[in-house]
């Protein structure tokens, strides 16, 4: 359903290298730069036929983070989940909610975590218990 997710940072650089630590964990290898003809920088993870964009705003506008939205990123095991979580940390994002774990839901059970990258975006590490 989805081609890709943008979400605007305020430095690109240090978004960069926060992504590419904590998507590290499940499997991405770096990122793609793209500057545009304006000199807006961006950089892509793409993985498995999905992509993460980061963007300097276009508009000039200082980037703010969506109320409400949140990034999920699928994970093969529980403990992938709690290391993309430790890896987040570690590189300078916020650990939010509750610790990472096994939830209980009308969804069904999954193991999650949750933190905020250094933009302030709200991210999960998702594994859905078969």
């Amino acid at each position: 359903m989805f081609n890709h997710i943008m979400i605007g940072t305020n430095d690109i650089e240090k978004s960069k290298a926060f992504y590419e630590k904590v998507l590290k964990v499940i499997g991405v290898q770096g990122a793609v730069d793209n500057t545009l003809d304006s000199g807006i920088k961006r950089a892509f993870f793409i993985h498995d036929g999905n992509v993460l964009a980061l963007s300097q705003p276009i508009d000039g506008e200082a980037a703010t983070c969506a109320n409400g939205m949140t990034i999920g990123f699928k994970c093969d095991s529980p403990e992938q989940v709690r290391e993309l979580h430790d890896a987040a940390i570690a590189a300078g994002g916020t650990s939010i909610e509750d610790p990472p774990g096994l939830r209980e839901s009308a969804m069904g059970s999954m193991h999650l975590c949750y933190f905020r990258d250094l933009d302030g975006h709200k991210i999960c590490g998702l594994h859905r218990v078969s």
